[in-house]
């Protein structure tokens, strides 16, 4: 191993990683220097069904609960393809700690395989939603430089990190060190860029799921369905067919 590939695997990660630490620490600390709103209304809904805790709890949690969500039980493959997407993400950076740290682990016969398994899942979905974010006239007009920058450059570093999971450097050390120099890129990119949008999450979820779980309304259960308001057929149907002639 040349001190180049070294310094990019070990010192240029470990500087990176303490940079976006650095910034996300002082990012949540400005965060919750925000006092949050209080609801002025009196709570509302079937008491005992739902509050503010559930509501925020069943809020943080939906992102793992597709049939809850209207888009993506009409649009299950989209939902398939954002599982598919994260969990790249997840292994790409696994493989930035793993190859370091704890090669060995790439010695076990199933683990190079599943990590080039998701891994290029999640290339295949990026070259999807590039395609979609240039040729969807809708998307296209909606979208920043930074989405586009941000989704083409995650679709090349996927690329990288399949070729780097054998870890080998019998070709030469282009293909790691330019794995490694990106990962490091996308340590110090991300949060500044529409990436880090997973860091609002949290925060998002919870207060809207706090706020929709006190009034009553969030989570709502199927079996419980709305009156219907001002339905002029079930005022009519109310009525007795004699008074209605």
């Amino acid at each position: 191993m040349s001190d180049l590939l070294h310094f990019s695997e070990h010192t240029l990660q470990e500087v990176a990683l303490v940079f976006m630490a650095t910034v996300y620490t002082i990012r949540i600390f400005w965060l919750l220097r925000f006092k949050a709103g209080k609801d002025r209304q009196a709570q509302g809904g079937i008491p005992g069904r739902t509050d503010a805790t559930k509501g925020a709890l069943w809020s943080l949690g939906i992102v793992a609960m597709p049939w809850a969500m209207e888009s993506q039980r009409t649009k299950p493959l989209f939902y398939l393809q954002f599982v598919l997407f994260h969990l790249g993400v997840a292994a790409a950076i696994g493989l930035s700690f793993i190859i370091p740290y704890l090669p060995g682990l790439l010695e076990i016969s199933w683990v190079q395989p599943l990590l080039q398994t998701l891994i290029g899942a999640a290339f295949v979905v990026g070259l999807l939603r590039v395609f979609r974010r240039l040729t969807n006239k809708h998307i296209r007009h909606i979208s920043s430089p930074d989405d586009i920058f941000a989704v083409i450059l995650l679709t090349t570093w996927f690329a990288f990190a399949w070729l780097s999971v054998p870890n080998s450097t019998a070709g030469g050390e282009g293909i790691l060190l330019t794995y490694f120099i990106m990962t490091a890129f996308f340590l110090m990119y991300v949060p500044f860029s529409k990436i880090g949008h997973y860091l609002y999450y949290p925060f998002t979820r919870y207060y809207l799921g706090k706020t929709l779980g006190y009034r009553g309304v969030y989570p709502l259960e199927p079996s419980i369905k709305p009156e219907p308001r001002n339905n002029p057929q079930a005022s009519r149907e109310k009525v007795p067919a004699s008074a209605q002639a």
